[in-house]
């Protein structure tokens, strides 16, 4: 039997290498810090791209613990911790990168300004799939574009993670909400409130025309990047704003520019890896807790199930994108 001290957890040890499911010593608490029992952790698209080495702006030294995001339990609090108490159900975009290590263990030590109280009416496994795509939809929408009630919103990718959490956000601040999709995702799209819009047999020039009378959207956020963000600068009104979360490669400010409309990035791993900002993302997931609890916002989260030994299994079905929603691990 392993000591009390030491905890289960899925390791990695090379790039595209099985995981090595190990007992390890449990970390020690920090001052600033919680020891969370992790309960779930959320598979993100981006935890495929740190395993098999190919996310240069998302490094993560090996071995590593995986995972960015998790839901858990408080065991302990380090000195300075005030706002948690031991039992507290939390959440967050805790680790996974940049050395920090993830939630795919029995425990983590986590940094509680990363942290907030799950939402109540939700589970630890609903909770886990939120983080990252919910904190990125709020840094655009909210800290960057500033969508306010009765604009025009278009996300683009509407269906997926972070684009399907942009429209329920985007709906709950009050906005006419748009999404462009495949026709295979019209239903989910319309479900959460957006309109959907036929990328594959609707031009921009004919969406805009149709749903704005040629004017443009008054926010246009990019959650696809390459020809979808140059999409969206034609997209835009005038004197209005594109967001993007994935804002990589060259592209003709041009179509922006004739529209004096403005241009933001979101990088939203910016305090994993650097330590600035961490207390923002916990004021993030406070909010979001609000509004979920008041009905506004409902995580999809499919609805098979892994345990700590699946985690391969979890990460081919999230590389086949047959995925129907958030995949989650359960942990403990």
């Amino acid at each position: 039997m392993a000591n009390e001290i030491s905890m289960r957890a899925a390791v990695l040890e090379g790039h595209n290498a099985p995981f090595k499911h190990t007992q390890i010593t449990r970390p020690t608490i920090a001052p600033g810090h919680v020891l969370v029992r992790v309960k779930a952790s959320g598979v993100n698209p981006l935890d495929l791209k740190i395993r098999a080495g190919m996310a240069a702006h998302a490094k993560h030294p090996l071995p590593a613990i995986l995972g960015i995001d998790m839901a858990g339990v408080v065991e302990a609090l380090g000195e300075g911790v005030t706002h948690f108490d031991i039992g507290d159900e939390v959440y967050g975009m805790t680790g996974g990168v940049g050395n920090v290590p993830g939630s795919l263990a029995q425990y983590a030590v986590v940094d509680a300004r990363l942290l907030a109280a799950k939402p109540a009416s939700l589970t630890l496994r609903q909770a886990a799939s939120m983080p990252l795509v919910y904190i990125t939809a709020w840094e655009g929408l909210v800290d960057r574009a500033n969508v306010r009630e009765g604009q025009s919103v278009l996300v683009q990718g509407g269906a997926g993670g972070v684009g399907n959490a942009a429209v329920q956000l985007a709906r709950a601040l009050g906005a006419r909400v748009f999404a462009t999709g495949s026709p295979g995702s019209a239903d989910v799209i319309r479900h959460y409130g957006a309109i959907p819009i036929d990328y594959t047999n609707t031009t921009v020039d004919q969406y805009v025309a149709r749903h704005t009378h040629g004017v443009g959207f008054d926010v246009v956020y990019d959650t696809v990047g390459g020809s979808s963000l140059d999409a969206s600068f034609s997209a835009v009104r005038r004197f209005g704003h594109v967001v993007s979360a994935l804002g990589w490669g060259s592209h003709a400010l041009a179509p922006l520019s004739f529209r004096a409309a403005t241009y933001s990035g979101v990088f939203t791993l910016l305090p994993l890896l650097t330590g600035q900002g961490r207390e923002h993302h916990g004021e993030i997931l406070r909010e979001i807790a609000k509004l979920v609890d008041a009905g506004e916002i409902q995580p999809r989260v499919d609805e098979r199930r892994f345990d700590l030994n699946g985690v391969h299994d979890a990460h081919a079905l999230q590389e086949s994108g047959k995925a129907s929603g958030k995949i989650v691990i359960d942990i403990d």
